[in-house]
């Protein structure tokens, strides 16, 4: 398939039916939204980077059996602000803006100053964010924007610096069964100390106020460097615990505040150090304290967590794993235009790892012993001399990304994943049902299809873990035909319906990449997570239930 990534989208604001074949179940009522990169040039200019590209939403509302699509441009000060001067002035991760040249030299000062000390971008494109009763546009920058999830509308601006010291902050937050937000964000050299923290948003907030005006930071941990912190996409949560990976992929910051000067983009001040160690937090929900224990395991470079839970005196976390930090070079423009067929010999195809860590005391274990005691997994954790523990994961499977479970089980035992499967490129052409008990990968693919992070909606009083349906919007290249939004059976992963959109749906929505990193988004531009909102109509009176699925896509 020849794709043009570059090729700007258009918005279709008001309401369109989908040609639906197949039958829809009943049950399924609610809005899917998702976001991702949309404008890629404005007047002669254009990004470097597919993941910097200027935010377009996308809501599918499910209800009664038919599908309604709608589509926005999120128009915050960094789309008001390029669209006024009809050329691209506000930085991105990937890339530098720079005036017109025919401005003049104070212009140019201003310009030079506000990226000495970095003024981010409000282009949140990486994924949708709940807080109390309020939705937001989000990316990794302090900046998160307001949206109404019926219109599409773009809201109000929010910093999260005028609530706590967080300069970066995650996009894939985590929610407990009360509804209250659990995220993570970076303070950079805040009273001489560079620290990462946790932070809870109470799910209820005060009328007219935002649920981040009574946020509350659970704990803080050091960072090991102080002007080169670590970056993170996503972390991990049970019912006792957080899990924070500090791995060697890291931002310079000074590099980063003279970026502009030396000519390079942001994105280049990430560093990945492949003789470093990855140092595996592990912090006690109930008291923000960390354990005492130490984990460590090899380099590596984490975007995605599947799923964390306890066992037996043991922390079990999931992650989706790459060997390099290649993935995000391979989504500039210019490469996309030089390999339309998106295959790379250079792609690190990425693992899914499985760690365990023990998290009950190491007396009587002598140095050298494996303190994991779980008979269903490979992975170990040796304790060394200083009483350190080494971790070293047991592979589940090669190959698969943009994972997604039930999120009734997280923070618990679960069985089933849903992802794409990659192989030559990040550019997925199948989707895969995980059993991680008998290690069973279910396939489905179609002809000149690509699909895009599937996500798992559970059946309202589901008889068991996979009862649902999984929902995943498809990139259809065959002549004569539109893209469409799929549902699959989640136990069969045969397909029950499929909605076919009018308006062609962008790369945007089916790209891998979307769930990345970036400053001005994130490496994975998770397009894309997104939130549904199921109302269960069976029952006499319909009950709303609110399922927050944050996901994928990086930087």
């Amino acid at each position: 398939m020849s794709m043009d990534f570059s090729k700007n989208a258009t918005e279709s604001p008001e309401p369109c039916k989908a040609e639906v074949k197949g039958s829809i179940p009943s049950w399924l009522q609610g809005t899917l939204l998702r976001n991702g990169p949309g404008i890629f040039s404005v007047g002669e200019t254009s990004y470097d980077h597919w993941f910097d590209g200027m935010s377009l939403m996308n809501s599918f509302t499910f209800k009664d059996g038919e599908m309604i699509h709608r589509s926005r441009f999120l128009r915050g000060d960094t789309y008001k602000a390029n669209t006024a001067a009809n050329r691209i002035v506000v930085s991105e991760m990937g890339t530098m803006a720079y005036p017109d040249p025919s401005k003049n030299f104070i212009v140019k000062a201003i310009t030079f100053l506000n990226h000495t000390v970095p003024d981010f971008t409000d282009n949140g494109a990486s994924n949708f964010i709940k807080y109390g009763n309020d939705y937001f546009a989000t990316s990794e920058t302090n900046y998160i924007r307001k949206i109404d999830p019926v219109t599409l509308e773009t809201q109000d601006k929010v910093d999260y610096l005028k609530y706590l010291p967080a300069n970066l902050a995650s996009s894939h937050p985590h929610y407990d069964k009360d509804g209250n937000a659990y995220n993570m964000g970076t303070s950079i050299a805040e009273k001489g100390k560079t620290k990462y923290m946790l932070f809870k948003v109470p799910a209820v907030s005060d009328k007219g106020m935002y649920s981040l005006k009574n946020v509350e930071v659970v704990c803080t941990v050091p960072c090991r460097s102080l002007l080169t912190p670590s970056y993170y996409h996503s972390f991990g949560m049970t019912e006792n615990y957080f899990i924070f990976i500090e791995q060697p992929f890291k931002l310079d910051i000074l590099k980063m505040a003279t970026a502009y000067m030396r000519g390079v983009n942001w994105a280049s001040c990430l560093k990945f150090c492949p003789d470093e160690n990855t140092l595996i937090h592990v912090i006690d929900r109930r008291t923000g304290k960390e354990v005492e224990t130490k984990y460590y395991t090899g380099a590596m470079v984490v975007y995605h967590h599947v799923n964390a839970f306890e066992d037996d005196g043991h922390v079990v976390f999931d992650v989706i794993a790459y060997n390099d930090n290649s993935l995000y070079e391979m989504f500039y423009l210019s490469k996309l235009k030089e390999n339309p067929g998106f295959k790379d010999s250079s792609y690190s195809k990425p693992n899914y790892r499985r760690f365990v860590l023990p998290v009950r005391s190491d007396k009587g274990f002598a140095v050298g012993d494996d303190l994991v005691k779980l008979k269903y997994t490979t992975a170990s954790a040796v304790k060394e001399k200083d009483g350190k523990l080494m971790c070293q994961a047991e592979v589940l499977w090669e190959g698969f990304e943009l994972p997604r479970i039930n999120y009734d089980f997280n923070g618990k035992r679960s069985r089933f994943v849903y992802g794409n499967c990659v192989e030559e490129s990040a550019l997925a052409k199948k989707l895969g049902k995980f059993d991680t008990e008998t290690k069973e990968m279910v396939y489905w693919s179609e002809d000149n299809c690509w699909p895009s992070e599937p996500v798992f909606v559970p059946r309202p009083n589901g008889e068991s873990e996979d009862d649902g349906v999984v929902i995943v919007s498809v990139l259809n290249s065959n002549p004569g035909q539109s893209c469409f939004i799929l549902l699959l059976d989640g136990k069969t992963f045969k397909e029950v319906a499929r909605a076919y959109v009018k308006v062609q749906i962008e790369p945007v929505d089916c790209l891998w990449g979307q769930c990345c990193v970036r400053l001005g988004h994130s490496l994975y531009s998770d397009s894309v997570d997104f939130i549904l909102r199921i109302h269960n109509v069976t029952e006499p009176k319909a009950t709303e239930v609110t399922q927050i699925i944050s996901a994928f896509i990086l930087p």
